[in-house]
């Protein structure tokens, strides 16, 4: 419609289109491919056939902490209630057994002093258990000095009473400051893209922080998980294989202070590195993102996890700039943190582009030796006009050592000449001096 007014060209309605169709196909084959890693980190693993089921009751804590809110407030008041309820009952065993329940006149003359004052039923010895185990006191109720048995179970229910609420405490602190409460703060990418950078097809994403309090001792790794077959046959359906992020300090360590963009150069020994525009689509394998790093305010290790599947990487795209500099400061625009822009790229992979630079591939006695080769006459290559064999290159340290060793040895050799002059010049005087 806005078409045929004039107000969008018939090719922007055309481009749209096609995005359309292929967001469809892209999102029928997201439906058939299974993730390991979700978008929000979360592992998309089924545990079943558990048999040994009694290893989770050998660490309460950790399994108390991995239950969900619901039941874990559910295990809490039965935890209470339970010990509430049973300490009840010995209450009232007690008096029960001391004659306390016993009706007495109230115009008679005082019998014996009870263990537990005013307790006369269940209800009452209830109402005792609560005000021990919560420490309330109302002062209706009270232990005395005539049963030693009960100033023991007194003793007793305060320790249990405070071993549930340090249980109740720690889980809760621990479920509240759990690590992946601070990683809901962590920013991925939606997408991530394959763009030419520095002459080399470089995997690349976004990651950023929205908090101001950032994550000391930051790493960044990256990993392929994918479908492959041994030598013999065996077939390994999970399949993890590390990626080096391109870092000049050869390490995984960032500086989250602002949106990074994350990069891997497809080079060669590059999981990556037989990956072209034509096979990303048919591809079986998972990009599994992981950052680890230390909250600075509370000290405790937090990991994020995000990953990409090959309908989330876009070839031929890069990122756009999002940080800009205003009044002295940097400011980071979060509206464009995904958004990306069309660059020029060939469709090829990176190992075809090795093959068609001219770059040979090494064997057991030879190397690589750069970019830009060419065939110059037998067995070597041409590299800017020069001839070079088919030997491993020599490093530079090398070639100067060769140097020093000839013009030695030719000092050498200079040296002996002169001793065969002088000795000859020696035998001619003596043999004047003799005549």
């Amino acid at each position: 419609m806005l078409a045929r007014k004039g107000l969008l060209p018939d090719g922007f309605l055309l481009t749209r289109l096609a995005e359309d169709q292929n967001q469809r196909n892209r999102s029928r084959s997201r439906s058939q491919r299974p993730r390991f890693i979700t978008k929000t980190g979360s592992c998309n693993v089924a545990h079943k056939n558990i048999r040994e089921q009694g290893r989770f009751l050998q660490d309460v804590f950790t399994t108390m902490v991995d239950l969900k809110w619901q039941h874990s407030f559910l295990i809490f008041t039965s935890a209470f209630l339970c010990s509430w309820m049973l300490f009840a009952m010995i209450w009232w065993l007690l008096a029960f057994a001391h004659g306390d329940l016993e009706p007495r006149d109230p115009n008679a003359e005082p019998g014996p002093v009870p263990c537990v004052t005013a307790i006369h039923s269940f209800t009452s010895a209830f109402l005792f258990s609560i005000e021990v185990q919560v420490t309330i006191g109302f002062g209706g109720r009270m232990v005395t000095e005539e049963c030693p048995l009960a100033i023991t179970v007194l003793i007793i229910q305060n320790i249990v009473g405070l071993i549930i609420n340090a249980v109740m405490l720690g889980c809760v602190f621990m479920k509240t400051a759990q690590a992946n409460r601070r990683a809901e703060t962590l920013i991925f990418s939606r997408n991530a893209v394959i763009a030419q950078r520095n002459g080399r097809p470089t995997f690349m994403f976004r990651v950023g922080d929205l908090r101001k309090s950032m994550i000391i001792s930051a790493t960044v790794q990256l990993q392929v998980i994918r479908r492959t077959v041994t030598a013999e046959g065996e077939v390994i359906p999970v399949s993890q294989l590390d990626i080096q992020v391109e870092n000049p300090l050869r390490s995984n360590g960032i500086f989250l202070v602002s949106p990074l963009i994350i990069s891997h150069t497809m080079e060669r020994g590059s999981p990556l590195y037989e990956l072209s525009a034509q096979s990303l689509a048919s591809e079986d394998l998972e990009i599994i993102v992981i950052l680890e790093g230390v909250v600075e305010t509370t000290g405790i290790t937090m990991q994020a996890r995000t990953s990409y599947t090959p309908e989330e990487i876009l070839w031929g795209r890069r990122f756009v700039s999002i940080i800009t500099e205003e009044d002295g400061r940097y400011c980071v625009d979060y509206s464009k943190f995904g958004n990306t822009v069309p660059v020029r790229m060939s469709s090829l992979s990176a190992k075809e582009l090795d093959q068609t630079r001219g770059v040979q591939e090494g064997g057991s006695d030879s190397q690589l030796q750069g970019w830009g080769l060419v065939r110059a006459g037998r067995g070597g290559f041409r590299r800017g006009g020069r001839t070079c064999d088919n030997s491993a290159p020599q490093p530079w340290y090398a070639q100067s050592e060769k140097a020093e060793t000839e013009e030695e040895k030719k000092g050498q050799k200079k040296k002996v000449q002169l001793e065969v002059i002088g000795r000859q010049i020696e035998e001619e005087g003596l043999g004047e001096m003799s005549d």
